[in-house]
């Protein structure tokens, strides 16, 4: 009786049961969010329909720069090899879009074929025509790197004259048709030449709202001295700041990322420390490949929202008979007083709305009679989605990543490190003795024994009250001296004996000298008799 009532309530409240992320993305977007983006016609404003492979593919990392900045460059020194169709010289070379990607055998498949292969995620890349399609390759090589990630690689942006010649295509609408649907974008600037052309800035004004997936290179920066480098960097975070209009400052990674001898190897640890966190960042992309997809797939949700609430708002104003031409200028013109209204009627915030002078541009050309009115099931059925679906996914995601073995990017330039001494730094901080055959405390262990047997050590150990008072003359906080206690107390048995209070000396020292702690005691740093113990 009565159970009408409580329908749409139950319906709301029970989210949909997936088996995996992939497969609970593709069901509601097809069955929620599709229909209300068919309905206000969002792909011919902002982006194609998404397929099944936009949820399967692998992460993708897009790579943008002006010509001569090493794009091509830096994707052979972290392949480790060349790849079909690489050209690279001073001059503007890669004039296509490359998607390097894993394949058996060794070849390019042309845009043409690429775009009707429901295997790969650019079949609506068909919408940009063949001035485009024949300006898009995908190379295709056997590569470990491959077989976590691919890459994209972009034509050089142009500057100067170069960049009056027209490509015959809508370079910024395929960048940032790519923005939407890779992991990582990573933009190269040349240290030695520093120059963001007009249509470099546009690029970057592109790609707004995707910041979060946005890491800079300043590359080749092996060719300037110390003081100008300082000099460059300051000059090209200030060049951002005005572009990239975020309060949050993008990480600058400085390196030269290519095998060549340094031509200065004067900042040879600060390039090496840089390379090793942004092969980190790169790493970490499998890992976090689902929960990337999920924050797009909520970010266009919100978009088709907004959008739904403006060409509904557009309908509701037009005439239905006559001056029909007037009144599509005047709301044109007045669509940021249109866009205001949205904003507090509804209760958006102002950074979910699309760029004005764009939507202006594109509803020139739109019949706003073939507009269709505010239909509120469409709505509610993408806020239950983003109420309550999204919360289930968002669980399903945690679990898929405690369930499956740590993914990450391996082969190329990102195993170079980890073998034999190169991996070890240069013997500071934590690091230093790892690749001497005596144990490095030793050195400075009669001075630490001198301050041992002072603190009335009871068989051979003194106790955790008497160590703690010669540790906090050292001045660090009590968090440190507790983490240096641990590490050194490596029977657990709430004592040292003058090994590990030898130790824990030295762990000071290296935390007194700048260098941070480890989270485990590396191996080289094990007492020598306490070593078959660890065993």
């Amino acid at each position: 009786m009565f159970s009408w009532l409580g329908t749409d309530d139950r319906r709301r409240k029970d989210p949909e049961v997936f088996q995996t992320v992939s497969e609970g993305l593709k069901k509601l977007y097809k069955t929620k969010l599709l229909p209300l983006e068919e309905h206000y016609r969002f792909h011919e404003f902002h982006s194609p329909a998404l397929e099944d492979a936009d949820f399967d593919n692998k992460p993708m990392v897009l790579l943008v720069g002006q010509y001569s900045t090493g794009k091509t460059t830096f994707i052979r020194y972290l392949l480790e090899q060349d790849f079909p169709g690489m050209r690279i010289g001073p001059e503007p070379t890669t004039d296509s879009f490359i998607a390097v990607m894993q394949g058996d055998v060794e070849g390019i498949i042309p845009g043409n074929a690429l775009v009707v292969d429901p295997k790969k995620p650019f079949r609506k890349l068909n919408a940009f025509g063949n001035a485009f399609l024949n300006r898009f390759v995908c190379a295709q090589l056997p590569n470990a790197v491959l077989e976590s990630i691919s890459v994209i690689d972009t034509p050089g942006i142009l500057s100067g004259e170069k960049q009056r010649i027209s490509r015959g295509y809508d370079f910024a609408a395929v960048l940032e048709w790519f923005a939407e649907r890779v992991d990582r974008i990573i933009l190269l600037f040349d240290a030695h030449k520093l120059d963001i052309s007009d249509e470099f800035s546009e690029v970057i004004k592109a790609l707004k709202n995707h910041e979060d997936k946005m890491r800079v290179v300043l590359n080749k920066a092996d060719q300037i001295e110390t003081q100008q480098l300082m000099r460059v960097y300051g000059a090209l975070m200030w060049s951002l700041g005005k572009i990239v209009n975020t309060p949050e400052v993008i990480r600058v990674y400085i390196g030269s990322f290519w095998s060549h001898p340094l031509l200065i190897p004067d900042n040879r640890k600060l390039f090496e420390a840089e390379e090793q966190d942004l092969f980190r960042d790169i790493q970490s992309l499998p890992r976090n490949a689902a929960l990337r997809k999920l924050n797009d797939l909520i970010k266009r949700a919100r978009l088709a929202k907004v959008h739904a609430y403006i060409i509904s708002s557009l309908k509701k104003e037009m005439p239905s008979v006559f001056g029909k031409d007037n009144k599509k200028k005047e709301l044109v013109n007045n669509l940021g007083e249109i866009y205001g209204r949205i904003e507090r009627e509804h209760q958006i915030s102002p950074g979910d709305f699309p760029n004005l002078k764009r939507m202006q541009d594109q509803l020139q050309a739109q019949d706003f009679s073939k507009f269709q009115p505010l239909k509120s099931k469409l709505l509610e059925v993408v806020d239950d989605m983003l109420a309550h679906d999204i919360a289930q996914l968002m669980v399903l995601v945690r679990q898929e990543e405690i369930q499956r073995p740590v993914q990450m990017v391996k082969g190329g330039a990102f195993e170079g490190t980890l073998h034999g001494p190169f991996g070890h730094g240069y013997g500071e901080g934590a690091g230093e003795g790892i690749d001497d055959a005596e144990w490095v405390v030793a050195r400075d262990k009669p001075m630490y024994d001198e301050i041992f047997y002072t603190l009335s050590p009871v068989d051979g150990k003194i106790t955790g009250a008497n160590a703690k008072k010669e540790m906090v003359r050292s001045k660090l906080p009590n968090s440190v001296l507790g983490k240096i206690w641990k590490l050194a107390d490596i029977d657990k048995d709430g004592m040292l004996d003058d090994e590990e209070f030898a130790l824990a000396n030295h762990l000071i020292k290296v935390k007194l000298e700048g260098h941070e702690l480890p989270n485990e005691l590396p191996a080289h740093l094990l007492p020598p008799s306490k070593r078959k113990v660890a065993e």
